[in-house]
């Protein structure tokens, strides 16, 4: 596996991506960018749908939805919803979120977009547009099919917007158990509530063809940092808690979070060709934090790329150039450089004793 401390480490997943939620910086990955079948971790797409029209206000948690003879008949995982039953809406995201339902995915999918394959359509459609790249829905529980795949990197993105997006709601995917219809079950996150580990979410997965599979989060409440941890292809239930807890335990023991530039601090200055002032510092629009191992930070490069000198008029805010950081694995992380005030375009009269000044050498 690629490690961003530069160090080698293996893992019997077949695929693997732990990121840094707090500084978008991946810290692990083994064929994160390879096809696997997502299993029931595709509820993820499915909730942050449903998510999203509860923020918006179309959908309110008191909703209820039909349950169809598709929905009723649906194998697997289930929460056991009666056929032709009206179910609040609250209580199929319990059912998805904690006991897996294949079920209670097609109710939610069927009832907000008429069938689950308009609902697979807006599924693909909202992938897109989170730059998940390598994916494609079929359905939305997950069940297997040959042209329903995702990748590690792609999951860990879906969830990181998930959680970042949606706190009112994550909590849904941290509850240990729901019982419906008289039947008690319990989330099969092994890892959720488990001592000093940090673990609040979010959702398990296993087929046949996939193997077990889990994306886990957890936080550090001492310094706030969140890792997102996407493992899949371990051969059982708890070889995917213990892989998961020994993966996400090395994300936070061999890493810390840093400031590298506050916004607005002055990262470099760019000279100015005819500017009533001579120079513009470059910064950070927001504050530029990074994961870096604890043992050689001195391995990370920072170089500020722009084209200089730059023309006059500059406005505050302006994207001048990149500073391109690179990790000890080689991967590059690039953060836009903006100019940190206006700089005003000279005169005409302005720029005759500037051109004086340089002829005879001056700066």
């Amino acid at each position: 596996m690629n490690a961003a401390d530069g160090s080698t480490m293996e893992s019997p997943a077949s695929h693997v991506a732990l990121f840094d939620v707090t500084t978008d910086t991946v810290l692990l990955e083994k064929a994160a960018d390879a096809k696997m079948y997502p299993s029931s971790m595709t509820k993820i797409m499915t909730l942050y749908l449903v998510f999203e029209r509860l923020k918006q206000g179309t959908l309110s948690l008191d909703n209820e939805f039909t349950v169809s003879e598709k929905a009723w008949r649906m194998q697997g995982s289930k929460m056991f919803v009666p056929l032709g039953g009206q179910i609040p809406l609250e209580d199929l995201i319990r059912g998805i979120a904690v006991q897996s339902g294949n079920d209670a995915c097609v109710v939610v999918a069927e009832g907000i977009a008429g069938s689950e394959e308009a609902f697979a359509n807006q599924m693909n459609a909202k992938a897109k547009e989170l730059g998940m790249q390598n994916t494609h829905f079929v359905d939305a529980s997950g069940w297997p099919d040959a042209n329903h795949y995702t990748t590690a990197h792609d999951l860990a993105l879906l969830s990181a917007a998930l959680i970042r997006d949606f706190p009112q709601y994550y909590h849904y995917l941290s509850e240990r158990e729901f019982i419906y219809n008289g039947i008690r079950q319990f989330n099969r996150n092994l890892l959720l509530g488990k001592p000093g580990l940090g673990v609040d979410g979010i959702k398990t997965g296993h087929t046949e063809a996939a193997g077990y599979g889990i994306v886990l989060s957890a936080k550090n409440p001492a310094n706030g940092r969140r890792l997102v941890l996407v493992v899949n292809g371990l051969p059982s239930d708890s070889a995917r808690a213990a892989e998961g807890e020994r993966l996400l335990n090395w994300g936070f023991h061999n890493f810390d979070n840093l400031t590298l530039f506050k916004a607005g601090q002055t990262v470099t200055e760019a000279t100015v060709w005819m500017g009533d002032a001579r120079r513009v510092p470059l910064t950070v629009a927001e504050p530029l934090r990074l994961s870096v191992p604890k043992v050689g930070h001195d391995t990370i490069k920072m170089v500020a790329e722009y084209n200089a000198p730059v023309k006059a008029p500059i406005k505050q805010g302006d994207a001048l150039g990149v500073l391109r950081i690179t990790m000890a694995t080689g991967q590059v992380k690039e953060v836009k450089l903006v100019a940190a005030r206006d700089v005003a375009k000279l005169s005409f009269f302005g720029r005759i004793p500037r051109g004086v000044s340089n002829l005879f050498g001056g700066e």
